[in-house]
């Protein structure tokens, strides 16, 4: 698929056909993730890999939409705080920039590949944390599903670029 594809047919998909996402195409969409640049390439993340039929319940505990639990996959993005490149004028630390850029390139990655993501930022981060038993420096940033779609694209406007760009 064409970038120009990608970028155009991604969409938020909320509902899931019960059919196994191939080893390949998991690879190819995890293998994605290890060349999303971070700050001074220092990749403070890590990729949680969840089965759903095994974690169902602890899942929607996380974020509760049934649709959430039906791809074969759920994948997290958990950023390591004390790893990020910190910007040193205002002491910044980038770990969930850098950790959002990873989902990104998950996404777009495994739409290229035809398999359906949505976003999910909406979620009980307690609870996440509780379930991936994360650590004081590990922060659960973004969820996506991840399998193959059995729902349509809703109606979502886009900004005319004129509506966003300031030019200097």
């Amino acid at each position: 698929m064409e970038f120009d594809e990608v970028i155009n047919t991604r969409y938020s998909v909320r509902g899931y056909l019960d059919k196994e996402v191939e080893k390949e195409k998991l690879n190819y969409v995890l293998k994605a993730a290890t060349i999303a640049p971070t700050g001074v390439n220092f990749q403070p993340f890590k990729v949680y890999v969840i089965d759903t039929k095994k974690n169902k319940e602890a899942l929607r505990e996380v974020y509760p939409a049934e649709w959430f639990t039906q791809a074969p996959y759920v994948l997290c993005v958990v950023s390591l705080k004390d790893k990020a490149w910190v910007r040193k004028y205002d002491n910044k630390n980038i770990s969930d920039i850098d950790a959002t850029i990873v989902m990104d390139h998950i996404i777009l990655a495994a739409t290229s590949v035809g398999l359906g993501t949505c976003y999910i930022a909406a979620f009980n981060p307690q609870k996440a944390r509780e379930f991936l038993k994360l650590e004081d420096n590990e922060e659960p940033v973004l969820f996506t599903p991840l399998g193959y779609g059995n729902a349509e694209p809703r109606d979502t406007p886009r900004k005319e670029v004129d509506e966003f760009t300031v030019y200097l």
